[in-house]
C-alpha cells in the first residue's frame, strides 16, 4: 500500500500544460501522412514532456520543455537531443523535415 501512495504522489507532481497538449498536436499534426499518428503518444514527466513513438521512451520524437517562462523545443539529431528555445509554439512547425528525419531513422 506504500508503493501505491508513492506512485500516486508523484504522479500528482507532474501536470501537462495547454501548452504541453498543443505542442504534442503540432508534432503529431506535423506526422499525418508519414506514419500513422497513432503511434505518436505523450508522455509527461517533471522537467519536461517527451512526444514518443511507440510508447517508447528508446523513440523520442521531441521533448517539450515549457516549465519555464522561456520555452524549448527538443529535436533529436541521431542519438543526442538538441535544445531550441522558442517565443510561439507556432515555430514547432519549422522542425517539421528533422522530426520526419527522426522517425525515418527509427524505421
Amino acid at each position: 500500500m506504500v508503493e501505491e501512495e508513492v506512485t500516486s504522489k508523484q504522479e500528482n507532481d507532474i501536470v501537462t500544460t495547454e501548452d504541453e497538449v498543443e505542442g504534442y498536436l503540432i508534432v503529431k499534426s506535423l506526422l499525418r501522412g508519414v506514419i500513422d499518428t497513432n503511434r505518436v503518444v505523450i508522455r509527461d514527466a517533471k522537467s519536461y514532456c517527451a512526444v514518443l513513438l511507440d510508447d517508447n521512451n528508446r523513440k523520442p520524437l521531441a521533448r517539450l520543455h515549457f516549465n519555464r517562462s522561456q520555452k524549448y523545443f527538443g529535436v533529436f539529431d541521431g542519438d543526442s537531443e538538441k535544445k531550441v528555445a522558442i517565443a510561439e509554439l507556432d515555430e514547432i512547425l519549422d522542425f517539421k523535415e528533422r522530426i520526419e528525419a527522426t522517425v525515418k531513422k527509427y524505421g
